[in-house]
Parts: structure tokens; C-alpha cells; sequence
């Protein structure tokens, strides 16, 4: 039976709202790289200041239980195909999955990606390439910048590179900025995937933002982004174009939180901090819990999104591609697992709640206010584990957002059942 209701729910989630005509709404997606669930005023931070940021939060909807995924490529690969990395690969993506670019370019839009790609293994395997993988524009770089360079491809061609990691920011909102005014064709709906290489590692501002903020090195960039991305919604703007675009401001994963990493990256300015700040959230990057997982978004459409509203939804990345299926008129694969789940009513204030589950990648899960992770819940490298047992962990993340207290012995009801359902969604294909 409980089989039955998982795969029912899991059918439910996926179908495209095909009765309905698509509102057909231009897309910003802008992606960052690293940033922490509290990095910014809008999300509680007390030393950098985000005005545009934080205004994009009261013309839109703050949503507080946002996950992506732990890590760099496994964020982008659930992102582009609604699937959990388990199936869609993560950084090593195959040319076979479909992603939510090729499927609306068919249905007449125009697509575009900037910035870090990361998911053709950083190197130039050109039927994994943005190009292949239905953006009909790229420039950026294939990797992270983890040496202190960037190598830039322009559709399929190397494009140069730089060191100069403080100009990055400005070259990608100009990069998308040139889109809107000369590569966009006014006659079709567009999508533009703007994915920054900050906050990641080997951070920089430029000089009109270093040493400026009171949040140190790591606060400087996050001050230039928030003007870069006011830049960005002021052409919006002056476009005439605000109106009929979903905006979604999120980022790849939780921040770096391990000294060691100070000491070891090359390049990376002595004594700075390159991570930023998760709140209440435990752990970063790399990490089940939740300061890996959960991440800051803001989504605006003026008239359509609800502004001011600050939404505890379970939303997710991989609910981007049914999303967007709905809202623009395209159908879903359904030669594969969908994980994603359409959104459109929670995001057009229709529907307060959202996703019933969401999966930590054969870590654990969570449906409702209960998490749950198993005793050999699995760190990335550069993880800490601060202290963890090898023990079944249940938290109320209602109560206990910080995730402090294990509740596992004291309900194995629940930890039996939400253990069960996570070994069900690892099994599926």
C-alpha cells in the first residue's frame, strides 16, 4: 500500500498542468555559487547590505525551506533535468539526459546560459556543452575556479581566460545584459540561466567594492553582486520586460565552513574568509544537513508571483523543469524518473504548500517537519561532520531548525517509515 501511495504521489507531482493554456513568461534564473542560507539582509545577516537583493524580496516571494543540492555539479545537473544527481549525474551529466532548455526551445523560446556550467566534467566534450544541451547562447566557463583562473568558452569556442577573479561578477551581468539588448529576439519568450562563479572559493571584488564592506573580503562580494544584479533588473526594466518575467534569485549549495581550506587554496587572499554565513542552519557544504542543502530564493513576476510574502513551502530546484513545463507549454520526459514536482500554484499564491518529501541524495529525507538521515549518511570530503555519530538521525525541523536535538530513539515509528521511503526514491530509475 505504501507503495502505492508513494508512486501516486510521485505521479501527481510530475504532470504537466496540460489542461490549462501557459502563461508563457519570460525566465531569469540567476545561480550562485556557494552563498549561505544567511548571507543576505533580507535572510537575517546584520553586516552586508543587500538593498536590491532585499527589495527583489518585498516585489516577490522569500521562500525559507529552499533545497538545491550539497555540492557544485550535482546542483546543476538536478537543476537542468528535475532529476536527483543519482540519475543525473552530477558533474559527469551525459549528453543522453534532457534538460528543461531543450524542451522549451521547442516550444518557441529563446535560451541563453552565462557563467559556470559544470557539468560536462569541466572539460570541452562538446555534446555536453550548454549548445548540445539546448541553450542556443553560452559564454562562461566549463568549471569552477578553484586555481584561481577561469578559461571562457563562447558557444563552443575557447574564449580566453582570466585571473582576475574580482572582474567576474561584472563580466557575467554583462554578458546577460548584452543578451537582452542585442541577442534577444523581441518576437520570442527568452530564458536566461545566469550562473555566477561567486562566492566559490577563490573570491575577489573589484576595486570599487574591496574593502568597503563590514563583512570583510566575503561581504565585498556579496555587495557587488547585489548591485550587479540590480544592474541586471534595471535592463529588465528599461526593457520593458519586468513584467512578463519570472524572476528566481538561488544558490547551488550551502558555504564552505573548514579552515583548512584557507591554508591550502592558491591564490586565495591571505587571512580572508571565502565562505559565508548559514543562520540557524547546522554544517555547510558538503554536508546532509541543512545549512548544505537549504539556500536562500526569492522569486518575483510582478502581478502574477505574491510580493511582500514569505513562504515555509518545501521547494526545490528540481521542481524547475515541471514548473516551467506548466508555465511556458512544453510536456516532461516520460521515458525517465521526474523528480520535480509542479510548482506553479505555490509560486502564483494558489497553493501554500509544497513538495510533500524532499530527498538528500541516499543521505536521508525529509517529508513535512520531520528529517531524517541514516547512520552512514554521506559527507563529501570537505565536509564537517562536528562530532557526528554513526547513528539513525530524526530531527523536528519545526521546533529544532538548527538540527541539535536527535529525536530518532524517541519515535522509530517515523524513522521507520521516512527510512523506507527514502530507500524507495533511491531505487527508482
Amino acid at each position: 500500500m505504501k507503495r502505492i501511495l508513494i508512486s501516486l504521489l510521485v505521479f501527481c507531482a510530475v504532470v504537466t498542468r496540460a489542461d490549462q493554456e501557459p502563461l508563457r513568461p519570460n525566465i531569469v534564473i540567476i545561480f550562485t555559487d556557494d552563498q549561505g542560507y544567511a548571507d543576505l539582509a533580507c535572510y537575517g545577516n546584520k553586516k552586508n547590505k543587500t538593498p536590491r537583493l532585499d527589495r527583489l524580496a518585498r516585489e516577490g516571494t522569500r521562500f525559507t525551506s529552499f533545497y538545491s543540492q550539497t555540492v557544485c555539479g550535482p546542483s546543476r545537473s538536478a537543476l537542468l533535468t528535475g532529476r536527483q544527481p543519482i540519475r543525473s549525474g552530477g558533474w559527469g551529466m551525459p549528453a543522453s539526459e534532457v534538460t528543461w532548455a531543450e524542451l522549451i526551445g521547442k516550444a518557441g523560446y529563446q535560451t541563453a546560459c552565462i557563467g559556470k556550467w559544470d557539468v560536462s566534467n569541466r572539460k570541452p566534450i562538446i555534446p555536453r556543452m550548454p549548445n548540445a544541451q539546448g541553450f542556443g547562447y553560452y559564454f562562461g566557463a566549463l568549471g569552477a575556479n578553484d586555481n584561481g583562473t577561469v578559461h571562457f568558452h563562447e558557444n563552443n569556442k575557447a574564449a580566453g581566460s582570466t585571473r582576475d577573479m574580482g572582474s567576474l561578477t561584472r563580466i557575467y551581468t554583462d554578458k546577460s545584459i548584452e543578451f537582452l539588448k542585442n541577442r534577444r529576439d523581441p518576437k520570442k519568450p527568452f530564458v536566461l540561466y545566469l550562473a555566477h562563479t561567486m562566492m566559490h572559493t577563490i573570491i575577489d571584488a573589484s576595486d570599487k567594492f574591496r574593502g568597503k564592506s563590514a563583512g570583510g573580503l566575503y561581504g565585498d562580494v556579496v555587495e557587488e553582486f547585489d548591485y550587479e544584479t540590480g544592474r541586471l533588473l534595471d535592463t529588465l526594466d528599461t526593457l520593458k520586460l519586468s513584467e512578463n518575467t519570472l524572476v528566481i534569485y538561488t544558490s547551488d549549495n550551502g558555504p564552505w565552513n573548514q579552515d583548512k581550506y584557507t591554508k591550502k587554496k592558491k591564490g586565495h587572499p591571505k587571512d580572508s574568509i571565502f565562505w559565508g554565513e548559514a543562520g540557524p542552519l547546522r554544517n555547510g557544504k558538503g554536508s546532509p544537513y541543512e545549512a548544505g542543502y537549504r539556500l536562500p530564493c526569492i522569486v518575483r513576476w510582478p502581478g502574477k508571483v505574491p510580493a511582500g510574502r514569505v513562504n515555509d513551502a518545501i521547494f526545490a530546484t528540481i521542481d524547475f523543469m515541471p514548473t516551467f513545463a506548466s508555465l511556458c507549454g512544453f510536456e516532461t520526459p516520460e521515458d525517465r524518473r521526474i523528480d520535480g514536482m509542479d510548482q506553479t500554484d505555490l509560486l502564483l499564491g494558489k497553493r501554500e504548500t509544497g513538495r510533500d518529501y524532499f530527498y538528500f541524495n541516499n543521505a536521508g529525507v525529509r517529508k513535512g517537519k520531520w528529517k531524517y538521515l541514516k547512520a552512514n549518511a554521506h559527507f563529501h570530503g570537505y565536509a564537517v561532520e562536528d562530532g557526528r555519530k554513526k547513528i539513525d538521525e530524526l530531527y523536528d525541523l519545526e521546533a529544532d531548525l538548527g538540527e541539535i536535538t536527535n529525536l530518532a530513539a524517541k519515535h522509530p515509528k517515523i524513522v521507520s517509515e521516512l527510512r523506507q521511503l527514502m530507500e524507495e526514491i533511491s531505487k527508482w530509475k
